[in-house]
C-alpha cells in the first residue's frame, strides 16, 4: 500500500499550471491533500472526481484558506472531519478516515509566523492534537498522521538552522512538541530509511530557494510504533512541482 501527501498551496493553481495530471495518474492508494484553498462547490469535476478514488473535502468557514483532502482507493469505513476538539473545526484542517486496520490523519497544522497569538493557537491546536493520539494508542489503535507539521523538527531537517532559531518553524517549543509525539510511541518514518540531509519538502518561492535547495522538511508521515513491522519504504519527491512543497510518501505492507 502506498500513500502519498502533498501540501498543494492551491489545489485549483495546481489544476490551472498543469500538475493535476500527475495526481491523478499516480499509483498511490491513498492520496493526502493539504492547503487546498477552496470550498468544494469551486472545484472542477476533475478535482472532485479522479476515476477510481473516493473523494473528501475539509473546508474552512473562510474562502480561499486553508482545506484538506483525501482520495482513497478503498473507501473509508469512517470519515470525520475533526480530531475531537471543536474550537479547531471552522479551519478545515483535518480529515480523519478509519480504515480496517489502521487510522489515518490527514492534517494542516497551523502556521505560527503570523503572531503571537497564531503561534498559541498552534501550540494549542498541537497540544489538543497530541493528547487525543496518546488517548488513540492507549487503546491500542494502529494510527499514521500525515501532512504539513509546519515545524522542522532537527537542525537536519532546514538548511539554515542557526539564522531561524527565532522563527516559528523552528522554536524550541515546537521542536518539542515533535520530540514528545514521538516519545508517545510514534516514529518520524523518512528518518528509518535517511539520516541525511538537504532533503527538503518545502521552500519559499520569493527567493527562488528551490533552485538552490535552501528548503525545510516539514511535512511529515508519522505512524505509531505498532505499524513499524509494516513500513517499507518512506520518500520525498522534490522532482515533483506546483506548489511551494513537494509530495511525500511511504509504503506499507
Amino acid at each position: 500500500m502506498e500513500l502519498l501527501s502533498w501540501n498543494v498551496n492551491g489545489i485549483r493553481a495546481v489544476e490551472r499550471k498543469g500538475y493535476w495530471d500527475w495526481v491523478c495518474n499516480n499509483q498511490a492508494d491513498i492520496i493526502c491533500l493539504q492547503e487546498t484553498k477552496a470550498h468544494e462547490e469551486q472545484l472542477s469535476k476533475k478535482i472532485k472526481n479522479i476515476p477510481g478514488f473516493h473523494s473528501y473535502f475539509s473546508q474552512p468557514e473562510r474562502k480561499g484558506y486553508s482545506g484538506v483532502a483525501l482520495y482513497s482507493r478503498q473507501e473509508p469505513r469512517e470519515v470525520n472531519y475533526s480530531f475531537g476538539d471543536e474550537k479547531f473545526d471552522d479551519e478545515g484542517r483535518v480529515i480523519l478516515a478509519r480504515y480496517p486496520d489502521f487510522l489515518l490523519y490527514n492534517i494542516y497544522f497551523p502556521n505560527g509566523k503570523a503572531s503571537r497569538e497564531r503561534l498559541r493557537y498552534k501550540m494549542d491546536f498541537y497540544e489538543s492534537f497530541l493528547e487525543k493520539v496518546r488517548m488513540l494508542l492507549q487503546q491500542g489503535e494502529k494510527i499514521i498522521i500525515c501532512g504539513d507539521v509546519n515545524t522542522a523538527h532537527r537542525e537536519i531537517d532546514l538548511a539554515r538552522p542557526k539564522e531561524n532559531e527565532k522563527t516559528s518553524g523552528f522554536l524550541p517549543e515546537e521542536r518539542e512538541w515533535i520530540d514528545r509525539l514521538l516519545q508517545a510511541g510514534f516514529i518520524d518514518t523518512f528518518r528509518v530509511f535517511n539520516q541525511k540531509g538537504e532533503n527538503y519538502s518545502w521552500w519559499d518561492l520569493k527567493t527562488r530557494a528551490r533552485e538552490r535547495n535552501v528548503g525545510w522538511r516539514i511535512d511529515y508521515f508519522i505512524i505509531s510504533q505498532n505499524l513499524k513491522d509494516r513500513l517499507k519504504d518512506a520518500f520525498i519527491l522534490p522532482e515533483v512541482y506546483g506548489s511551494d512543497h513537494c509530495p511525500i510518501g511511504i509504503k506499507l505492507v
